[in-house]
């Protein structure tokens, strides 16, 4: 069968996505066949150009008419934009992949989650970072109790493409299409990578206590002249406390000078530790009984995860790869009726962290995740 695939978005994770598309047949024989059908925007120009770039052979500006043509809906919109094109898709039983954060709010990462539950589709939440080898790798280690019990994990998520305060307005600056900023945006991943790399060893989180803070209260529409205010946060951080006794500190930040793409977690154990950082992606350090202190692992051997796919010891992939990797699990799960995680629940289960800092630092008070 081939899948007749369907974006909602035409810009930043749409071109992630579909470049990761048009590499899975090169790279991964197995992969389902796809078909790059029809992509959904409301700028009739802009989107007919990005359909040329993109590859896909239709164009519609209404999402509803895209659902009769699709086999699998792609939402990477807005935040806003997340809950109900999702929820009519997998009404129909369509699979949806859908970008992080699930939703603006918890009610509406609550009924997309609802509306998962209750299709027989395939609902996936786009958190590509699992995806890394180097981060794959980690998880072994700690599955197969080289840590030990784990005590402490420590993340951070570091940009500083709003350092300037004349760095104009986007919806990432509202709080009506975005929902949260920093802590959305990027603590999300942090807080799925601590999921996925320890959540069976630690538990669920249990409590948190946040701040958010704004440093730029309004910033500049970009040819316009005019200014808007700054509805989201610019940084969080936080504490965490885990249902095993284990501790957690966690920030984001889009005023780190100096820091690019920095996604960095480290957990320690009572026999071991391991640090990682996205910028260098093809790196794991790990200390344990018989290191002299961290050691830096070279994930890039055929037997590494998803290696085998690609070159030969030594020669690094990027950030781009990590999609590539999501979207073949994605297709397979798709094809196979199998499960796919992180689904809809795990990506609620982000939302429901989030949504408790958020009201951590509004009380001023530690706040139990329910």
């Amino acid at each position: 069968m081939t899948y007749n695939i369907g974006f909602i978005g035409y810009k930043f994770m749409s071109r992630a996505h579909a470049n990761a598309l048009n590499k899975l047949a090169m790279f991964f024989s197995d992969a389902p066949d796809i078909e790059r059908h029809v992509i959904v925007g409301r700028n009739e120009p802009a989107l007919s150009k990005a359909a040329k770039t993109l590859g896909f052979a239709h164009t519609a500006t209404d999402w509803v008419d895209a659902l009769d043509e699709v086999d699998i809906l792609y939402n990477l919109t807005p935040n806003s934009v997340h809950a109900e094109p999702s929820i009519a898709a997998l009404e129909r039983d369509i699979p949806v992949m859908c970008e992080k954060p699930l939703a603006p709010t918890l009610d509406g990462a609550e009924a997309m989650a609802d509306a998962a539950a209750d299709s027989d589709a395939t609902a996936a939440t786009a958190f590509n970072y699992r995806y890394i080898p180097a981060i794959q790798y980690a998880q072994n280690l700690v599955q197969a109790g080289e840590l030990g019990e784990i005590h402490q994990v420590r993340g951070r998520y570091l940009q500083d493409w709003l350092v300037d305060p004349d760095a104009p307005w986007s919806w990432r600056n509202s709080e009506k299409l975005a929902g949260t900023g920093a802590i959305g945006d990027l603590g999300a991943h942090t807080i799925d990578l601590t999921d996925f790399l320890v959540g069976d060893r630690v538990g669920a989180f249990d409590r948190v206590s946040g701040h958010l803070q704004t440093f730029v209260e309004e910033r500049p529409i970009e040819g316009d002249g005019e200014t808007r205010q700054v509805t989201v946060d610019d940084a969080y951080t936080a504490q965490v406390e885990f249902e095993s006794g284990a501790i957690g500190t966690f920030e984001a930040s889009r005023f780190a000078t100096g820091h690019k793409n920095d996604h960095s977690i480290a957990v320690y154990g009572s026999d071991g530790a391991i640090r990682f950082s996205l910028e260098r992606l093809n790196e794991l350090e790990f200390n344990g009984p018989d290191t002299r202190g961290f050691e830096t692992i070279l994930v890039t051997d055929p037997d590494d995860p998803y290696y085998d796919h690609w070159w030969p010891p030594g020669h690094v992939i990027g950030w781009e790869h990590t999609f590539v990797h999501e979207n073949y699990e994605f297709l397979s799960a798709v094809e196979s009726g199998e499960d796919y995680h992180p689904d809809f629940a795990d990506g609620l289960a982000v939302q429901r962290v989030l949504d408790a800092i958020q009201r951590s630092d509004e009380s001023g008070a530690w706040v139990d995740v329910p």
